[in-house]
Order: C-alpha cells, then structure tokens, then sequence
C-alpha cells in the first residue's frame, strides 16, 4: 500500500483502533516521526507479540502504513484516513467545508 492511499475498511476498524491506550500512544508517537518496530517497542513494557499485534490493527485500520528501508521496517501515520474521519464526522454533524472555515 502506498503512502496516502485509504484502503478499503469499515469504520468500525477505523474507530475500534484508537480504542486502546496502547494505540493511542503508538499514533501519537508516529505523529512525531516514522519509527521502526523496535524503536515503538522501546516505550512500552509489554511483549513483542502484542506491539505487533497492535501495529497489524493499525495498519488494517488504515492508520498506519510501512515501509521497508534497507533492513528496517518503518511505520508512519496515514494522515488521508484521519481526513476521510473527521469529515465523515463533520457529515454527521450536518456540517459542511464551508461551515468550518467561515468559523
């Protein structure tokens, strides 16, 4: 998949992902630069296992992309599926583009 593109998943896997603490504090970081795997796993004391399994939920989420350089994986923030929600959301509000800007 390459950077930008918005697979094809439900929203319910878009709003289940940031659900979990761990999550939250994986895209927060990644908000900050593309890291590998290791370097993620670093700032938690949990298991490789269950980073992996993390980063796979958010990368099915549409989230999180990554991409092999050299030896090393690097995830990065998918910022087009955080766009694709916050309009979706603004929709649900009845709100429009224009609506936002003039505000």
């Amino acid at each position: 998949m390459e950077y930008g593109e918005v697979p094809n998943t439900s929203l319910s896997i878009v709003f289940k992902a940031p659900s979990d603490p761990v999550r939250r504090k994986i895209l927060s970081m990644l908000k900050e630069k593309d890291m590998t795997a290791g370097e993620i796993a670093a700032q938690f004391n949990i298991s490789w296992p269950s980073i992996s399994h993390h980063l796979n939920t958010l990368k099915q989420a549409g989230m999180v992309v990554d991409e092999r350089k050299g030896q090393n994986i690097y995830y990065s923030l998918n910022t087009s599926v955080f766009e694709e929600v916050v309009a979706f959301a603004f929709e649900l509000l009845g709100r429009k583009d224009d609506e936002r800007v003039e505000k």
